[in-house]
């Protein structure tokens, strides 16, 4: 398994399949807690973003980093990610 991670946004964004969030539902939503980015991408042209928050979200009141985002979905959606293996992965998590 290898998950792509953005490139284009300093922060870390995680984008995982479905498929991964449904069988490692609790260390995405834990992630998630601790502010992480989780975008999980359904087939080829669908993408959602989960939050832990709605209401005064750095990511849904700066237009900034909604412009940073779209263009960094749009980049994934080309082919424009590093892809990691699993060790590599929890490395960069510290798991």
């Amino acid at each position: 398994m290898c998950i792509s991670l953005c490139t284009h946004i300093v922060e870390m964004m995680v984008i995982i399949s479905t498929r991964e969030f449904r069988q490692n539902l609790k260390k995405y939503l834990d992630l998630i807690d601790k502010n992480e980015r989780v975008v999980i991408q359904r087939g080829k042209d669908k993408v959602y973003e989960l939050s832990s928050k709605v209401k005064n979200d750095r990511f849904f009141d700066d237009p900034a980093i909604q412009e940073r985002l779209s263009k960094s979905i749009q980049s994934y959606k080309v082919g424009k990610t590093v892809k990691l293996t699993d060790s590599q992965l929890k490395e960069l998590l510290g798991l």
